[in-house]
Parts: C-alpha cells; sequence; structure tokens
C-alpha cells in the first residue's frame, strides 16, 4: 500500500504505513528470536527430494533477512532527515528485497510447519537417538 500511496504522491499515507509495516516488522523479530531462543530450531529432513528447493530458498531468505536491516534503517534515516532524493535511490533496492524477504518468510513457514511438517528427533542426556514419526 505504502508503494502505491507514494506513487500517487500522498506522503502522509505512504509515511503511515512504512511506519507500521516498521513496527511489524520489529514485533515479528522479537518474536521470531524469543520463539527461537526457547525452542531451538527445526530441521527440514523430509521429503528428501524437496530439501533442494527448500535449502537455497531457506539460504536466500535468511542472507537477505540480515541484509534488509540496515537498509531499511538506511532508508528510514535518510527519510526522516528529509533527503529524499537518497531516500528514493536506497528505498528502490530496500523495498523488492523486502517484499521478498517477506513473501519467502511466509512461504518457509508454510512449508516447514503445514506442508512438509518435521518431527523432532527424540534426545537422551543431549544425544540423539532415533527420530519419532507420527502415527497416520
Amino acid at each position: 500500500m505504502a508503494f502505491l500511496f507514494i506513487r500517487k504522491k500522498n506522503v502522509v499515507a505512504h509515511r503511515r504505513c512504512m511506519l507500521a509495516a516498521v513496527a511489524c516488522s520489529i514485533l515479528f523479530l522479537i518474536s521470531y528470536l524469543t520463539y527461537h531462543a526457547h525452542a531451538g530450531a527445526t530441521y527440514f529432513r523430509d521429503p528428501a527430494w524437496f530439501r533442494k528447493i527448500y535449502i537455497p530458498l531457506l539460504i536466500s531468505h535468511t542472507i537477505l533477512a540480515v541484509t534488509i536491516i540496515p537498509l531499511i534503517i538506511i532508508t528510514l534515516t535518510r527519510a526522516f532527515k528529509m533527503r529524499f532524493e537518497n531516500h528514493r535511490k536506497i528505498a528502490r533496492w530496500t523495498w523488492p528485497l523486502w517484499m521478498y524477504v517477506s513473501v519467502t518468510g511466509v512461504l518457509i513457514y508454510y512449508l516447514l510447519y503445514w506442508r512438509f511438517p518435521q518431527t523432532k528427533p527424540a534426545s537422551v542426556s543431549g544425544q540423539t537417538m532415533v527420530e519419532t514419526v507420527p502415527a497416520r
């Protein structure tokens, strides 16, 4: 929506949408880090044939998720300092990368927890034993 607002020269609506998007992203990042600090990692094992698709998707998502943080900060800083020409130059890169990270994040979640739910390995004293397979 913010992209459409700025195209229509509605700067106030653009600003509000972008601040809402940043606030949502910050809340998501906090909840994501908190969840994984407590729950640990989930590894994509099955189906093995889909790992060839999943792993490159995850790698590109992860690299760009880390990269997008400073880009967002720079883009916002330039807007707050009213350096709109410089803001526009970096926003042309920030926006599509941010959209890619957002869409692939939802896709990864769907694949890992809904389409191909993964089982956690059973462990005893920190040593991995046999994986548990849910009854079907």
